[in-house]
């Protein structure tokens, strides 16, 4: 039942709008950054190590542990929204932790008390949302992590096909290489020290920011 669980919450089906959003990407190929499978590769890993692997896997892991001693903590979710550098990362995470919680609404399947909560304002990250289904599914966090990260990359790659493009051969062999990674990064972020949680990387906020004024896109953010 827990893979079955897990498998929904990362399902690309999971009608939250998640296919909309390059975070940037569409810019780094407007840019000339991206522009083959190779350089889509280094831009999505370097995404996975020095992003997400540093900072959003570590605190989704925190965010989980919250949500296991009952109420999620909503300083949490406030960390991980101040955390969106640009406005369309902001509107992103906004966007979907809405629709999630709209969703699950409609499922009828988590318990009252969860559900009071993330529909207390201000409006929840995607984050906060998703980090507590999966504590209330009984999901544990490595995962989690795992799936979290998974879901990204697929979605990642998705517009990798659309804006470089690349070929569905193109986009497994990405996947197939960031799937490899994955492991150690979430081993390292369920490990790692608040202290140490780091989400710097300048060139990934400035493609973001300068995707909200590209002329022509085919995605939100």
């Amino acid at each position: 039942m827990n893979l079955a669980r897990l498998l929904q919450l990362a399902s690309p089906a999971l009608p939250v709008g998640a296919y909309t959003y390059s975070q940037g990407f569409e810019w780094a190929v407007e840019a000339g950054t991206v522009k083959d499978e190779a350089t889509a590769l280094t831009w999505l890993g370097d995404q996975l190590e020095w992003n997400l692997g540093r900072y959003e896997a570590p605190l989704l892991a925190q965010m989980m542990n919250s949500w296991k001693v009952g109420a999620g903590e909503p300083a949490l979710d406030a960390r991980y929204l101040a955390s969106r550098e640009t406005a369309e990362l902001r509107a992103e995470t906004l966007q979907m932790g809405y629709s999630l919680r709209r969703l699950l609404g409609e499922l009828d399947d988590l318990p009252a008390p969860f559900m009071a909560q993330i529909a207390v304002p201000p409006a929840p990250t995607f984050a906060w949302v998703w980090s507590g289904v999966a504590t209330v599914w009984q999901i544990p966090p490595a995962e989690a992590l795992t799936a979290w990260l998974w879901s990204w990359a697929e979605n990642q790659v998705m517009a990798a096909l659309k804006a470089v493009p690349l070929g569905q051969a193109a986009g497994q062999r990405i996947l197939l290489e960031i799937g490899r990674r994955i492991p150690v990064v979430v081993e390292r972020a369920i490990a790692l020290d608040d202290d140490n949680y780091s989400n710097f990387a300048p060139g990934f906020a400035i493609a973001c920011a300068r995707h909200e004024t590209q002329y022509s896109r085919l995605f939100r953010s």
